[in-house]
């Protein structure tokens, strides 16, 4: 159940970004660039991601347990470091250059768009360079997950 529920949610969530307008680039950068050719229709998109994500979380968090898991899965740690700033600076560097992050570039793959199909090369790329430099110490364990009660 936990791949039809996951198969599911990625459906929904690349037709959502597709309605949305966000897997086009020149739209995205049309938002991100605060020009005279400004395009503010994202601040839309971005602000029901936050809504919802807001009430989702109230509304797991009243639950036991996940629907599809024995165990939530959350972050243990909330340690603001050189880390978490640097990837943040590169994650939106990047979005800001290409008009692309991951999730619009998997469904710009999908269609064939082969600004899309760089983008993933690269994001790849830069991944195992990463991996390469700095190894698996540098790499968090996964964190445990919370027990549920019961």
């Amino acid at each position: 159940m936990n791949n039809i529920s996951g198969l599911l949610a990625g459906i929904l969530f690349g037709a959502g970004l597709v309605v949305a307008g966000m897997t086009d680039p020149a739209k995205v950068l049309a938002f991100l660039t605060l020009n005279q050719h400004w395009d503010p229709t994202l601040i839309f998109v971005l602000g029901a991601a936050v809504v919802m994500t807001f009430v989702g979380y109230r509304l797991v968090g009243m639950r036991a347990a996940p629907l599809f898991d024995e165990a939530f899965h959350a972050p243990t740690s909330s340690v603001v470091d050189k880390r978490l700033l640097g990837g943040a600076a590169v994650f939106g560097l990047g979005w800001g250059i290409t008009g692309f992050c991951p999730g619009p570039a998997l469904v710009g793959l999908m269609t064939l768009d082969p600004r899309a199909a760089v983008f993933l090369a690269a994001f790849v790329a830069g991944m195992l360079i990463y991996e390469r430099w700095f190894g698996q110490a540098d790499l968090p364990s996964a964190p445990d997950p919370i027990p549920v009660d019961g």
